[in-house]
């Protein structure tokens, strides 16, 4: 579409930013859409396969096709360049890979629910309770298991649905205000104060 002379303009401007940002890249002879050429950013999964996820196209052809202009600094209609793009690309396909790639167990930062407060028996539920506002409050994802269940199930549910933080609560935390943490892979954490796990939970903020 258009004329080639756009394309290759377009083409080397998309060169020339991938140059002075310093990011690799490697040509696709043929690839692109009908209305300009594009850069494709790949990422690989944890088995080594690329996926296709952010797109920057650079288009020509359609501000000339449907006669767009703007009115420039020196008060003159300028023809604009358009640009197409995508940070994530399929948010399914983007999804799938972030699950294939923590098998399920999403850092803290990104879990859906980063903290299940355990109460030992229905006697602790209120203090379970006021703690789950609390940490709601701080801006933390958790939720109760109060099924009537024993503990050791409760935790190895908690496990299996790869919750970061299991927050177990008895006699001793409720009456000490504290909160006995389980971390997913390290095991038991200890008593803490509720300031306390906030400032670990902060040891593992980190945000692509």
């Amino acid at each position: 579409m258009g004329d080639p002379k756009l394309w290759d303009l377009a083409e080397q401007c998309l060169k020339e930013a991938l140059e002075e940002t310093g990011t690799p890249y490697k040509l696709n002879p043929g690839d692109g859409a009908f209305y300009g050429p594009k850069i494709d950013f790949h990422l690989e999964d944890c088995i080594g396969r690329t996926w296709q996820c952010g797109t920057i196209q650079l288009d020509f052809q359609m501000p000339e096709k449907f006669d767009m202009t703007y009115i420039g600094r020196d008060g003159a209609e300028h023809r604009p360049v358009m640009l197409h793009r995508t940070v994530l690309g399929s948010l399914e396909r983007f999804m799938g890979i972030l699950i294939e790639n923590y098998a399920g167990a999403f850092p803290y930062w990104l879990a859906p629910v980063q903290a299940k407060l355990l109460p030992v028996a229905a006697d602790y539920l209120p203090y379970a309770e006021k703690m789950v506002e609390r940490l709601k409050e701080c801006g933390i994802r958790v939720e109760i298991d109060a099924r009537d269940e024993k503990l050791g199930k409760k935790i190895r549910d908690a496990q299996i649905q790869k919750v970061p933080y299991m927050l177990v609560i008895g006699a001793k935390e409720a009456e000490n205000g504290t909160l006995a943490v389980r971390e997913r892979s390290k095991g038991d954490l200890g008593s803490m104060t509720f300031e306390e796990f906030l400032a670990q939970t902060k040891t593992e903020f980190n945000p692509l």
